[in-house]
């Protein structure tokens, strides 16, 4: 944590720089991409080498696999029915790939590549492509009456139509900001205590305990983001889940 001059540099952590040096240059790698990939690898060991032995009396690391497939699992059949069984994996794959970028984020020298718009941006992309041909798939052309509310009278419908439209134009856009800016602004505020530490704490003696409450406030915030990182990729998912759900059942 460094700060230059007087000025602090939080937003320099969110700065990508090519991983593997010249080999990341060329090929256009960054520490992003790197993180991605380390993602998936946790990921898919969890899943695979916890649920290998399928013991009746679960370890560590089946319990984790287990619990993350049943939270999921009622998330998805709770807001789409049993239409949505066909989307788990779907909705489990970008909950746990949200959730462990948002959570290895939090270890040192690491990177958060939720917190880049690009990234957020490209997964609520995803979602609404995928919802939006679930829902021509199934309805076809009936599937257009979603942006003409139930019960709706026909004198106002050349105002609730566009706004629905725009409503539903503005998912992706919706999505992906808010992942990426309470990421942002979670990080930001853990480097901006983080450098009061390390300037006050250089102060001498009494710079050491004067450093003593944001190095406590910086623990508390550290909590407070591994609850948000939790938070967040719940909000994807259930969000999701729920678009899905328009897609499938319309209103």
């Amino acid at each position: 944590m460094a700060a230059e001059g007087k000025a602090i540099d939080a937003l320099g952590q969110f700065e990508l720089q090519p991983f593997l040096g010249p080999i990341g240059e060329a090929v256009r790698f960054s520490q992003s991409n790197a993180h991605m990939l380390a993602a998936v690898g946790i990921i898919s060991g969890l899943m695979i080498w916890g649920m290998a032995r399928r013991a009746i009396i679960p370890g560590r690391l089946q319990a984790a696999a287990e619990m993350s497939y049943d939270f999921v699992h009622d998330l998805v059949t709770g807001q789409v029915g049993d239409e949505g069984k066909r989307f788990f994996p779907f909705v489990f794959s970008l909950f746990m790939f949200v959730l462990f970028g948002n959570l290895i984020g939090l270890l040192p020298f690491a990177f958060t590549f939720t917190s880049h718009i690009a990234v957020t941006f490209t997964l609520a992309m995803v979602v609404f492509i995928l919802t939006t041909i679930v829902g021509i798939a199934i309805h076809g052309k009936h599937w257009f009456s979603y942006f003409v509310p139930e019960g709706a009278p026909k004198p106002l419908l050349p105002l609730i139509v566009p706004i629905e439209i725009i409503s539903y134009l503005s998912r992706p856009v919706s999505l992906s900001v808010r992942l990426f800016a309470n990421m942002v602004a979670g990080h930001v505020m853990l480097k901006v205590f983080a450098t009061f530490v390390v300037m006050i704490g250089g102060a001498g003696i009494l710079g050491i305990f004067g450093a003593t409450l944001p190095l406590a406030l910086n623990v508390v915030l550290i909590g407070f983001e591994l609850l948000v990182a939790f938070l967040q990729a719940y909000v994807f998912a259930i969000l999701t889940s729920i678009y899905l759900h328009d897609a499938v059942h319309l209103h």
